[in-house]
């Protein structure tokens, strides 16, 4: 049996064949599956189950929130997490409301331009990877930098002096989500490594400089 680490995916889909068969595929390839019908089950399993990556369809009915919801929910809330959809439509403009965008980042598989299960496993690892490795642009408002609820959370922890451990014990997340997390909020603040300045001092005096605004 293999044991060591694998990957957590959590896969929002309402046909019940297509999810069996996309669970089945991916515990195949060693991740660690969770599996939803539908967008509210999908955000309530985020939390608890912290996983690396998120396959959804876009269209899950008329009445219910779309694929595209939950993506912008993870991007704001959980943007170290991997985005992937996976959806009949050649375009995402046919499967959700006019008005709702996906999020940048997001690896965009038609079903049946699919080639192979290698093709779905390596866009999973690709969205990983790219989501560890993206760099936001500071956004500005007012001469102030805008940033998310989130990462708002996070600055008021840095500035109460919590390590990125204690902040993944404090939020209850992995150390990876919060070490991922902590360099998003620095990127969000035009702040990048360097060796002679620690990014941590720098935000925590942006905020308590009045420089930072949460929306």
């Amino acid at each position: 049996m293999t044991t060591g680490f694998r990957a957590r995916v959590l896969i929002a889909e309402d046909e019940e064949f297509t999810l069996g068969l996309l669970r089945e595929v991916l515990e195949g390839a060693n991740f660690q599956v969770e599996a939803v019908t539908n967008v509210a089950d999908a955000i309530a399993r985020v939390g608890s189950f912290d996983p690396h990556a998120v396959i959804t369809d876009l269209n899950f009915g008329v009445t219910g929130p779309s694929g595209a919801d939950l993506l912008q929910f993870i991007e704001k809330e959980h943007p170290w997490i991997g985005k992937v959809v996976l959806t009949s439509h050649a375009s995402p403009a046919l499967a959700i409301p006019n008005g709702v965008a996906l999020p940048a980042g997001v690896t965009y598989l038609v079903k049946s331009q699919l080639g192979s299960i290698s093709d779905l496993v390596a866009a999973v690892e690709d969205s990983i990877s790219h989501s560890s490795s993206e760099i936001e642009k500071p956004v500005i408002e007012n001469d102030r930098i805008v940033i998310s609820a989130t990462q708002g959370e996070i600055l008021l922890l840095l500035a109460e002096g919590y390590t990125n451990a204690a902040i993944a014990r404090k939020r209850g997340t992995s150390l990876r989500a919060a070490e991922t997390l902590v360099q998003r909020t620095f990127s969000s603040l035009g702040l990048k490594n360097d060796e002679d300045f620690n990014p941590r001092v720098l935000a925590v005096r942006m905020w308590q400089q009045g420089k930072v605004v949460v929306k």
